[in-house]
């Protein structure tokens, strides 16, 4: 069972930084996809950004510019730093890893809060 764990989520006021992170097994990580997805309250699931293995990086229109995506491949962890973070970034975000060789997978992470509050 392939597991994602994801930290760095909580309270954070408007205009305010954030930064998650998401560990994934090394056996799979240089031959995945990651992204970010969010699902706030009484909305459908988002695209928030995605990242290939081979480090491009893509956003949804509500993130771009704002948020940014990154992996490290010694360290098996895909982040997304967020910036300027309004009310309306507030929702679950959740890891996904997509194996792109091989045998073909996906696999999503338990989700972790981000409030966005004064």
């Amino acid at each position: 069972q392939v597991q994602l764990v994801e930290s760095g989520g909580g309270l954070v006021q408007p205009g305010g930084s954030l930064r998650l992170s998401c560990a994934a097994p090394g056996s799979i990580f240089s031959r995945s996809a990651m992204g970010w997805y969010r699902r706030a309250p009484g909305k459908q699931r988002e695209l928030v950004a995605t990242i290939t293995n081979g480090g491009s990086a893509d956003y949804g229109d509500s993130v771009r510019g704002r948020f940014f995506i990154s992996r490290n491949n010694a360290k098996n962890t895909a982040d997304l730093q967020m910036y300027n973070l309004t009310p309306e970034d507030t929702a679950v975000y959740y890891c996904k890893l997509t194996v792109t060789t091989g045998e073909l997978a996906v696999y999503w992470g338990q989700g972790t809060q981000v409030t966005v509050s004064s």
